[in-house]
């Protein structure tokens, strides 16, 4: 039955595939042998679409144009789960977001959701190119999924409508969106908030009718998505760095030739260097672009007092994640 099962999936990958060799996203004739569709969440500013385009260029290129990729950007292929079932069953070939939806999948991701995990991006880096990453993502294929690395989202910020956040007590008392995702959860609820989740396509509208007093996303969500317009104050918490999962459905790279699996690989390692050096960039100038808006930006909180709130949630996971993985990262905090 389990190969059964298989079998049927990689047949509809290939029927995908096929149907994607004769029509493209703009509805013209393909050449390609082989056209796959990349979905993401974010707007065509946004790093992620940047890194799309740098694989979808490198791509195509050492091809030869024996692959085209299609770009699907601001939820055109439905949410972030919605896309990683895609690539379950290869209707949806590549996905870029956040971890927090992969969790569904593979819950040993929670692990990059816990606060301040993280001191720096290079701690991050060594992290998620190294052995801990590798261990991470090792559940993925059986599940469908390949995770081809880790893109970069940003540090995460707190933006409200009632009030500054100086320290970890004044982010108390409001209604705080949230990803679906535990460690999140537990996060606002140990700040003396009350979590609820939001579909990031709906995010806007909750803020701008006061469903929710606020939100947590990177300084590009925050900007490119124009939350700064319906809120006012914004606190520089660096409570998580969001690292980017980069999945492919699993089923999708195994019918494709080794030539051609050892160019997606080698593309997928370029694009994500190529998309945390523009994340980077990009985050100093949506700073300074903020700065000049209507929100009012507190950027030197007690970081202390957040850290200290949000031990709990340490104390809440550390069963469920291991302690020894919570260690290994520990460690690998200095060079």
């Amino acid at each position: 039955m389990k190969k059964l099962s298989v079998l049927i999936l990689m047949v509809l990958t290939v029927l995908f595939i096929s149907a994607g060799c004769s029509n493209t996203a703009a509805g013209k004739k393909s050449k390609a042998e082989y056209v796959l569709r990349l979905g993401h969440l974010q707007t065509e500013t946004h790093p992620y679409h940047k890194g799309a385009l740098k694989f979808k260029e490198l791509v195509e290129k050492k091809s030869n144009g024996r692959i085209q990729i299609d770009i699907f950007p601001s939820s055109q292929l439905g949410n972030g789960r919605d896309q990683i079932e895609g690539a379950q069953i290869g209707s949806i070939h590549f996905h870029i977001g956040s971890v927090a939806p992969v969790t569904n999948f593979a819950p040993q991701f929670n692990v990059l959701n816990l606060p301040y995990l993280f001191e720096s991006r290079e701690q991050a880096f060594r992290v998620l190119d190294g052995e801990i990453g590798q261990q991470i993502s090792a559940n993925l294929p059986n599940r469908g999924l390949m995770n081809l690395g880790y893109m970069e989202n940003g540090w995460r910020h707190m933006t409200n409508n009632v009030r500054t956040f100086k320290t970890a007590k004044d982010a108390a008392g409001l209604k705080i969106r949230v990803q679906e995702s535990p460690p999140y959860i537990s996060f606002v609820k140990a700040l003396g908030s009350t979590p609820v989740p939001v579909p990031f396509g709906e995010l806007y509208t909750a803020l701008e009718q006061h469903v929710v007093d606020g939100q947590e996303n990177p300084l590009a969500q925050i900007y490119l998505n124009k939350f700064h317009e319906v809120q006012k104050y914004l606190t520089l918490t660096y409570h998580n760095y969001d690292a980017a999962v980069f999945i492919m459905s699993k089923t999708t790279f195994d019918t494709l030739p080794k030539d051609l699996q050892k160019v997606i690989t080698e593309s997928s390692k370029e694009a994500i260097q190529y998309e945390r050096k523009v994340a980077l960039e990009d985050e100093k100038t949506l700073l300074d672009n903020l700065r000049k808006s209507d929100i009012e930006i507190e950027e030197h909180p007690d970081l202390d007092s957040f850290r200290e709130a949000v031990k709990p949630v340490y104390k809440e996971f550390q069963d469920s994640i291991g302690k020894d993985l919570l260690e290994k990262i520990e460690k690998l905090k200095q060079p």
